[in-house]
């Protein structure tokens, strides 16, 4: 297979490459203190916040990196970053 100039070889997703494999860190929700603001959806980078019917929000582990950013930015702190059990 030869790559074509520019190294792009064809269109696609990242949603096929689960890059949440290699987190040391896991977000884990308390749902008692959430005020349900969506800061943790707008701003993660790998959109892995998910909502929920109820108003409430969930983690797809498989595309979470675990980079901590919706921890740091809930002002309720209702999420903490556990270390990750393998």
């Amino acid at each position: 297979m030869s790559i074509p100039l520019g190294g792009v070889c064809e269109p696609g997703t990242t949603r096929l490459n689960k890059t949440g494999g290699w987190r040391t860190f896991r977000p884990v929700y308390d749902y008692d203190k959430c005020i349900k603001c969506k800061l943790c959806e707008l701003l993660c980078p790998d959109m892995a916040v998910l909502p929920r019917d109820d108003g409430f929000f969930e983690f797809d582990y498989d595309y979470c990196k675990g980079c901590g950013i919706c921890a740091n930015e809930c002002p309720t702190e209702a999420i903490d970053m556990v270390l990750e059990e393998k």
